[in-house]
C-alpha cells in the first residue's frame, strides 16, 4: 500500500508539516490582530482566525457547523487517499496537496475551533482575504487537476 501511494503520503505530510510550522511561527511572532508589513502596498503578515470556511463564508453560526467542517475535511482527505491509490505520480502529488491542506486546516478546527490565517495580499486598499499554506496547497492541487483535465481533453 505505502509503495503505491508514496508520493501522495510524502506530499500530504510535507504540506501538513509546513502548514502547521508556519502557523505556529506566525502565532509566536505576531499578537492577535497584529499586522506586520512585509512589502508595503502588497503583502502583510497578519494574525487572524477564521471560524468559517474559504473567504470567511459561514463565519456567522460557524460554531454550530464546526463538526460538519471537521467531518468534511476528514472525508476529503480520506477520499483523496483512496482515489490516489495506484494512480500516477502527478495524481498522487495533486491529491496529496489537497489532502495535506485539508488536514492542516482540520487540525486547527480540532484544537482551536477555527482556522488560523496569516498571509494578506493586497493592492493598496483592496485586500484578498487572508489565507494560509494549507489553503495555498488546496488551491494549487485543484488548479493542477483542472489543468490536467484541460490537457487531456
Amino acid at each position: 500500500m505505502a509503495g503505491s501511494q508514496r508520493v501522495f503520503l510524502l506530499t500530504c505530510l510535507l504540506v501538513l508539516g509546513l502548514d502547521q510550522a508556519t502557523k505556529f511561527l506566525v502565532r509566536e511572532i505576531l499578537a492577535p490582530g497584529e499586522i506586520r508589513v512585509v512589502i508595503p502596498g502588497f503583502f502583510n503578515l497578519v494574525h487572524v482566525w477564521n471560524p468559517g470556511v474559504a473567504f470567511g463564508f459561514f463565519a456567522r453560526g460557524a460554531e454550530g457547523l464546526r463538526y460538519f467542517f471537521i467531518l468534511a475535511n476528514l472525508l476529503a482527505a480520506g477520499g483523496l487517499f483512496l482515489y490516489a491509490r495506484g494512480k500516477d505520480h502527478l495524481v498522487q502529488f495533486l491529491s496529496g496537496l489537497i489532502a495535506g491542506g485539508a488536514l492542516g486546516n482540520l487540525l486547527d478546527r480540532i484544537f482551536y475551533g477555527r482556522v488560523f490565517d496569516f498571509l494578506d495580499f493586497h493592492l493598496g486598499p483592496y485586500h484578498w482575504p487572508a489565507f494560509n499554506l494549507a489553503d495555498t496547497a488546496i488551491t494549487l492541487g485543484v488548479l493542477g487537476f483542472f489543468l490536467k483535465l484541460l490537457r487531456e481533453s
